[in-house]
């Protein structure tokens, strides 16, 4: 899978979880998703199933800071780092 074609499945994911939660508006890729209560730990926990199952980043990783992925910019570098 291509870092374009997995960004999009991630963002197009994200935008459908805000979409089932009665998000209206716009969001920027640097809006906080978790942090601010637009998504909760379920919708978390969807993103780092789907970045593991589909994308192949291993997240099992001691390092690994789930504050890395509250907005769609980091979403996106965390895939830029793995591609």
């Amino acid at each position: 899978m291509t870092k374009v074609s997995a960004v999009a499945i991630v963002r197009e994911t994200v935008l459908a979880m805000l979409a089932e939660r009665g998000h209206r508006g716009t969001i920027s890729d640097h809006d906080s998703l978790f942090f601010s209560g637009k998504l909760d730990s379920m919708a978390a926990t969807e993103v780092l199933m789907l970045l593991e199952r589909e994308i192949g980043i291993d997240l099992a990783d001691a390092d690994f800071d789930i504050t890395q992925l509250d907005t769609l910019a980091q979403i996106e570098a965390l895939i830029g780092e793995h591609a």
